[in-house]
């Protein structure tokens, strides 16, 4: 699959980066964070957001893309970024953090019940696993997605469907009662503004549209655009300015080991 592009991504710096001082103002104010990991860092803005609460402590920006990863470093030259698969390489990062932090990035890595766990294994006795993933996929724009994608004309060309890797609220509930001696579930929901639909879909072509663009051609990937655009118009109605209401629920949890 190629690459994440973070030019893209960053197209809505603001909106992407709020959830991140939301969680990390959730971190207990009394841990002592010399030591903290940023899983899922992408462009580096929420592990910022990190150095600017914990300016005292060595902060390491991790993630999966290569690109993502380049553009932290040029971005934030003071802090350390390396790649690594939060899939499969989480032991390589050792061990010893006071804080493991992971903003709007699990809901990208499968099997969610070892990924906690090795996540808290990455902690001293009695540091703070925060992590914060969208739950959204129950959203209009998901479910217009999806349509639009087995339509025939689509169906034989888009090779594969994105994938939720989420669990449900009281799944993580159960999970980190038994996994953690201390922890806390709440959600957010955000409403973004959007200045048009077309907003919408710059939003989700460096996120949940990925995996369907990356199946067709340049010249198909407008007219895929295009027809969930139409969608769009009818499910996101424009407000009396103009502009469109995005909601955005997204799922937060701390969690002590």
């Amino acid at each position: 699959m190629p690459d994440w592009n973070a030019a893209q991504y960053l197209t809505f710096q603001t909106e992407r980066t709020q959830p991140a001082l939301d969680l990390a103002g959730r971190v207990r104010h009394y841990l002592p964070v010399k030591k903290a990991l940023d899983v899922g860092c992408g462009p580096g803005n929420s592990t910022q957001v990190l150095f600017e609460r914990f300016p005292a402590a060595k902060i390491i920006g991790i993630d999966n893309s290569p690109n993502m990863i380049e553009s932290a470093k040029l971005a934030y030259p003071h802090l350390q970024f390396s790649l690594c698969d939060a899939s499969r390489d989480l032991a390589a990062m050792g061990g010893g953090f006071d804080l493991v932090f992971s903003n709007a990035c699990i809901q990208w890595v499968p099997n969610h019940h070892k990924l906690l766990r090795e996540m808290l294994g990455l902690l001293n006795p009695g540091g703070m696993l925060a992590v914060q993933t969208p739950m959204n996929h129950e959203e209009p724009i998901h479910k217009i997605i999806l349509e639009v994608a087995v339509r025939p004309e689509w169906a034989e060309k888009i090779a594969v469907q994105r994938i939720f890797y989420n669990l449900t609220p009281g799944e993580y509930y159960d999970l980190l009662a038994e996994i953690s001696s201390e922890f806390s579930v709440w959600q957010t929901i955000y409403f973004h503004k959007m200045r048009s639909h077309e907003d919408i879909i710059a939003w989700y072509r460096s996120t949940g549209l990925r995996p369907y663009l990356n199946s067709l051609r340049d010249d198909e990937k407008p007219d895929f655009e295009n027809d969930i655009l139409k969608e769009l118009r009818n499910a996101y109605p424009e407000q009396a300015n103009g502009e469109i209401i995005f909601r955005f629920p997204r799922l937060f949890f701390t969690a002590v080991r």
